[in-house]
């Protein structure tokens, strides 16, 4: 009996540790261990550059989730991504400093909800033109956002970019210590990217993710089954421009400073890259696409004096690697992953096949 609950426990664990959420968890795990060990070192390791690394990988793939629903699930291009990443950067800036008192909450819920307006007129747009001429308009959409941006001065303050003092809540609110309300702000991160990983992930096995799918495959064959692309198309864009416009405010409130600069199409094609490195619907994927793309030079490389006088190598080596991907592994690091998990299955298997021949 004993060892019957113990089959059954056993199997229970192996059932919860193979579900996707797992993954997720034990990414939050790591991140939050990083900022806990960062605390008992006094800062030593790792340093505070390199928690900030992290916590700009968070952002940054908080956006790709959202790229997910485009590109993953509906298989619409957009290189608009950029400007509503700065849409929401600049907001936040605007009202934490010229509106005293107000909710961080209602700041963040002011973002999404102009992001989503914007995101509903480039969704009807969608419908009318696809693939490169989508992409392209898109692109044409990014540049004007640039444009104002870098000459809205009373609301961007131009080419000088914009800042805030705080950080939101934990300094605001709370009246932490800057270095306090940073590792609390950290925290909050993590716990926003696990909760959207979780969140991205049902949201594409439900009949939604499903839809998208169907439209993704042929959109005449989904319109035959029923299914309306105007809804999911528009969903697809009011889902991305969502999360871009999240991750703007994210960005502010972290790293409290936003310059056009970094909002180019740059900024869109790095996202595109992240997304397209890790898997197009694979949320750990996307997060470790992310690290590589924008992470791997403030993390690992910033501190060493080659690379950071030539960052060309920087850049060469990561588009090396998308080329890598795209023509042998389309379907991102967890199709690689996938293969080498299949080679060692297959010399195991093949490895106890030769013991039972020598046994026997």
């Amino acid at each position: 009996m004993q060892n019957r609950y113990e089959l059954k426990s056993t199997g229970g664990l192996q059932k919860a540790l193979k579900h996707p959420f797992s993954g997720f968890i034990l990414i939050g795990v790591l991140l939050v261990a990083l900022q806990v060990i960062s605390l008992a070192t006094g800062g030593a390791w790792p340093k505070s550059s390199m928690l900030n690394g992290f916590a700009s990988v968070m952002i940054y793939a908080i956006v790709g989730y959202g790229f997910t629903y485009l590109l993953g699930y509906a298989g619409l291009a957009s290189l608009g991504t950029a400007g509503f990443v700065g849409l929401g950067s600049y907001m936040t800036a605007y009202a934490l400093r010229n509106l005293p008192g107000i909710p961080y909450f209602a700041v963040m819920l002011a973002a999404l909800l102009v992001s989503l307006a914007l995101g509903a007129v480039v969704g009807f747009i969608s419908l009318r033109i696809e693939g490169i001429f989508l992409a392209i308009v898109t692109l044409g959409l990014s540049e004007v956002f640039y444009q104002l941006f870098n000459n809205w001065l009373d609301f961007t303050n131009g080419p000088n970019g914009a800042s805030i003092s705080k950080f939101p809540i934990f300094q605001t609110f709370f009246d932490m210590s800057r270095k306090d309300a940073q590792s609390a702000f950290y925290i909050f991160l993590v716990l926003i990217t696990v909760g959207l990983m979780m969140l991205t992930y049902n949201l594409g096995r439900s009949s939604t993710g499903r839809a998208m799918l169907a439209m993704k495959n042929s959109s005449s064959a989904a319109q035959a089954m029923g299914i309306s692309l105007l809804k999911y198309r528009l969903l697809a864009f009011l889902l991305s421009t969502a999360y871009a416009g999240l991750g703007g405010v994210l960005f502010m409130s972290y790293l409290k400073f936003s310059a056009p600069q970094n909002y180019t199409i740059m900024f869109s094609l790095n996202i595109l890259a992240a997304v397209l490195i890790g898997g197009s619907r694979n949320l750990v994927g996307t997060f470790l696409g992310s690290f590589i793309v924008f992470g791997i030079t403030p993390i690992f490389l910033q501190d060493i004096t080659f690379f950071r006088e030539n960052p060309w190598v920087i850049n060469v080596t990561i588009g090396v690697i998308i080329i890598a991907v795209v023509m042998f592994y389309p379907g991102g690091l967890v199709q690689l992953t996938g293969n080498i998990k299949s080679f060692f299955k297959t010399r195991i298997a093949d490895r106890r096949l030769y013991t039972y021949g020598e046994e026997d």
